[in-house]
This record gives structure tokens, sequence and C-alpha cells, in this order.
């Protein structure tokens, strides 16, 4: 017997989770956790708090001039997280 209609498995997922309203918690939760993979492990050493909020994310720094650094790159780093969530979820990143 042969199917008619098929679908991808991950294409029903994501249309799931889009009309239950997850896919954005989703995706937020996936850039808050690639941020060590992005940083790089000796940034993410320094990291002590990531969060998330409005299209915002909040990352905590130990060192003033690492900070400094970082907050020059803000736009790329945003852009990286963004691709490999594969969504627009960081649109600004303020180190503190």
């Amino acid at each position: 017997m042969k199917r008619r209609n098929t679908e991808a498995l991950r294409d029903v997922i994501y249309r799931a989770l889009r009309q239950s309203g997850l896919e954005t918690p989703l995706n937020e939760h996936r850039a808050v956790s690639l941020w060590p993979q992005i940083a790089g492990a000796t940034i993410a050493r320094l990291t002590t708090d990531v969060q998330l909020r409005d299209g915002t994310m909040y990352i905590k720094i130990s060192r003033p001039a690492l900070r400094q650094d970082l907050s020059m790159m803000h736009t790329q780093l945003a852009q990286r997280i963004n691709e490999r969530v594969g969504a627009n979820v960081v649109n600004k990143i303020v180190f503190y």
C-alpha cells in the first residue's frame, strides 16, 4: 500500500509546537544552552548567569576587560546564536 501526503516528522513536530505556542520558548531555551558553544570554554567558565527575556540576552561576566571586549562583538554573537537556533530569537545581548 502506497502512502500519500507524507510529511517529515520534524515538520509535524514544529507545526504542533507552533500551534501550541511552545516554539518560541523552546528556541529561547536552545539559545541560552548554546552560549557555551558560541563563546568557547574559557569565556563560558567566566560566565556566571545567562538569561533571555523579550529578545534580549543578559549575560553576567566576572571580568570587566572581557565584558568590554564582548560588548563590542554583541551583534556578531547574536547573529551566531540565531543562525544556530534557526530563528531570530536574540535581538540584543547585554553584558553586565
